[in-house]
């Protein structure tokens, strides 16, 4: 069973009670225990973290390389101006590493800021737009690559 880290930046801890209207009523608990389940699911190992701060997931990226674990990525506000995330993530695919960018929402429906990505450009694909089915959508697309 090959392994599979889902990072989720800032902000994502409050999910479920932060703008349900955009980012829908599931809780970051819940969505963990989805994405446990999706990841069995489509034989993959699932570990999901998250932090407020950047410091932390390029960290995660880091350790994603030297383990050899491909990664599901919500950089959520990091997405728009974090070069030292996408300078590690950049890491990730030059290692031959899936990377999958995924957004609850669709950025480019949003505020203009939202329509640049600074991740998108070195990950392997993005998914966005579909709530937390953007996981299960980007964990069936890692199976695929690495199955």
């Amino acid at each position: 069973m090959s392994n599979v880290l889902v990072v989720n930046g800032p902000n994502l801890g409050r999910l479920g009670t932060r703008e349900p209207e955009k980012y829908g009523s599931t809780t970051h608990d819940e969505l963990a225990a989805l994405v446990m389940q999706w990841g069995s699911e489509v034989g993959l190992e699932a570990t999901l973290r998250q932090s407020d701060d950047e410091t932390d997931l390029v960290h995660w990226m880091h350790e994603a390389v030297d383990t050899g674990t491909h990664v599901i990525l919500n950089p959520a506000a990091f997405t728009h101006y974090s070069y030292a995330l996408r300078d590690a993530c950049a890491l990730v695919t030059a290692a031959g590493l899936a990377l999958v960018e995924v957004h609850l929402t669709n950025p480019h429906a949003r505020e203009a800021f939202r329509s640049t990505s600074v991740i998108s450009g070195v990950a392997t694909g993005t998914i966005a737009g579909f709530g937390v089915d953007s996981y299960r959508l980007a964990l069936q697309a890692v199976a695929g690559r690495v199955g």
